[in-house]
């Protein structure tokens, strides 16, 4: 299978994934002198991989060049990029000495962000499975750019809190504003799913999944 450029970028950023994951894990909060070098190249990093999500986006569209094949890979490499990110922000790499969270991002925050992406890619699923189109809305894309931001923003403010205070001191809202857009954000797609899931029948009593 030939792969055009629009997807070769796509498994470029999955790659780029790979590094940023790398130097977030090589991160610790607790050491005597953090390597903030760490933090800068991964937030360097996620700019990038973000940036071309837009470019090979864009060189799709425009040489109509959409492939089944990127639209399954392009929002798996997305999901994958920002909830692994907000996994390792909540993770024990970002714990202070003194059992600070640094990022702010608890665990319980990364449940809601990726039992979002799992309920609205299940959504998706049922409703072109039945014929209907369930393209991203307005509402997710800003999702999307909301949790990009706040990556970096985290990502940087924990690497540098003296640059900026304020943007420090507005790192707990920028987090639990990202999980309120997120939450809220698949009300949209429940909506657009409504036909869909009222047509589907009720399993019989004492039926169980598999």
């Amino acid at each position: 299978m030939k792969i055009n450029l629009p997807n070769q970028i796509t498994l470029a950023r999955l790659a780029m994934a790979v590094v940023f994951f790398a130097c977030l894990a090589q991160y610790d909060g607790r050491a005597a002198q953090p390597q903030t070098w760490l933090l800068d190249l991964s937030a360097g990093l996620f700019v990038i991989a973000a940036l071309s999500d837009v470019v090979d986006g864009y060189l799709a569209r425009k040489h109509n060049q959409v492939t089944s094949f990127g639209r399954v890979i392009d929002p798996f490499v997305d999901k994958i990029l920002v909830i692994g990110a907000y996994i390792f922000l909540a993770g024990d790499g970002f714990i202070s000495s003194r059992g600070m969270r640094l990022s702010d991002v608890a665990g319980w925050m990364v449940v809601v962000i990726l039992g979002r992406e799992l309920l609205v890619t299940s959504l998706r699923g049922v409703t072109e499975a039945a014929g209907q189109s369930f393209a991203a809305n307005a509402y997710g894309k800003a999702k999307m750019a909301l949790q990009s931001v706040t990556i970096v923003w985290v990502i940087l403010t924990v690497a540098h809190p003296e640059w900026v205070k304020i943007c420090t001191q507005l790192r707990p809202f920028m987090v639990y504003l990202t999980v309120i857009v997120t939450f809220l954000s698949a009300i949209p797609y429940l909506h657009a799913a409504r036909g869909v899931l009222s047509q589907m029948s009720v399993a019989p009593k004492g039926a169980t999944g598999v």
